[in-house]
């Protein structure tokens, strides 16, 4: 079958990337078109005007670097649906968070966790995590030393307390009781016994453990179950739920968010080590802990997808979080700028 003559429109978007001093052929734009990374040819151009619109022009730059059939080009892609903001791309980017969401469950083959109170359905979900565990490899490291040795290559050294009190989440004292959390969620797991696989994992810091038990002890005795209340307390179904059922434009608005944080934090730990202040600033702030060093800092293939799509369950299901990410990110933006900015000309750079 004889292919379709392209359109005027794709050849002036395929004309100004060259002139950008990139290439692009016109079959490459209609696939990023197929994928929903540009949006239709009537939207490309400044109204009444020949001009193609600057998002348009920097996301098609964007493209012709770093798309490749046969290549992933990871959360990006959810960046541009969230970006969109429209019905179809919104459909794209639900059915993309809950993919990642539920990949546990793909890899060990699990089509349906299995439901209900009986002795059965609870047998059914232990022998289902079980084969969540199957082949699974527990790094040595705990996720503080790994993120010290990853920054010491990159020429950064994070202060050891920060981190120090963070388990190794695949250590196996974890996993077990991780993956059942995660398919029959708190129903079938205690809290007793979580803290005490905590405590296997976090050896050397039995204070923390402690002050854990003691929390939830407190609330215990005023008669609240804190692992009841936790927003993972369903598990990964309860995760899909709120994905699934979350407005259009709350879910794009949720992903644009957590994914301009993470490139904005990216973009300032390359500037870090020239800029040791940078590191102490972002450090001292509670988001530091609560979410740069847990998953705002994205692996890149599949684990980072998985960060992102839990990144955006919280944000979602976390209405004190969002708040805080919002702010945190209001604060590296205006830290980005003064980076930029030529010495002395903002005043008290700390403050800034």
């Amino acid at each position: 079958m004889a292919r379709t003559k392209p359109s005027a429109a794709h050849l002036a978007l395929v004309r100004a990337i060259r002139e950008h001093g990139r290439k692009a052929t016109t079959t490459q734009v209609e696939r990023w078109q197929q994928q929903g990374w540009l949006p239709k040819a009537s939207a490309w151009f400044e109204p009444g005007s020949p001009t193609i619109r600057p998002l348009i022009m920097h996301r098609a730059l964007w493209l012709a670097s770093n798309a490749r059939a046969g290549r992933s080009i990871g959360w990006w892609g959810w960046v541009f649906w969230a970006v969109d903001d429209t019905p179809a791309s919104a459909q794209r980017l639900r059915a993309a968070l809950v993919a990642a969401l539920k990949r546990p469950l793909a890899r060990a083959g699990i089509e349906k966790i299995p439901a209900g109170n009986s002795n059965r359905a609870f047998q059914a979900r232990q022998d289902a995590a079980a084969k969540m565990l199957t082949n699974r490899r527990a790094p040595r490291r705990d996720l503080g030393a790994t993120m010290r040795a990853h920054a010491a290559e990159a020429g950064l050294e994070l202060p050891r307390a920060l981190g120090a009190a963070l388990p190794n989440i695949f250590h196996r004292a974890l996993m077990d009781p991780g993956a059942r959390l995660l398919l029959g969620g708190s129903a079938d797991i205690g809290m007793e016994e979580l803290l005490h696989a905590m405590a296997q994992a976090m050896p050397d810091h039995p204070e923390t453990i402690q002050q854990l038990r003691e929390a939830h002890r407190q609330a215990e005795l005023e008669g609240t179950d804190l692992l009841a209340q936790s927003p993972f307390a369903q598990g990964i179904s309860g995760m899909v739920r709120t994905v699934e059922t979350t407005d259009d434009r709350d879910l794009c608005h949720a992903v644009r968010t957590c994914t301009r944080a993470t490139v904005v934090l990216e973009a300032l730990m390359r500037r870090a080590p020239d800029e040791p202040a940078i590191l102490a600033l972002l450090t001292r702030d509670v988001m530091w802990e609560q979410w740069a060093r847990v998953g705002g800092i994205t692996p890149e293939g599949t684990p980072g997808l998985a960060a992102v799509a839990i990144n955006t369950f919280q944000y979602l299901a976390m209405p004190d979080w969002a708040a805080d990410l919002d702010r945190y990110l209001s604060f590296m933006d205006n830290l980005l700028v003064a980076c930029h900015e030529p010495p002395g000309s903002s005043g008290n750079e700390t403050e800034t």
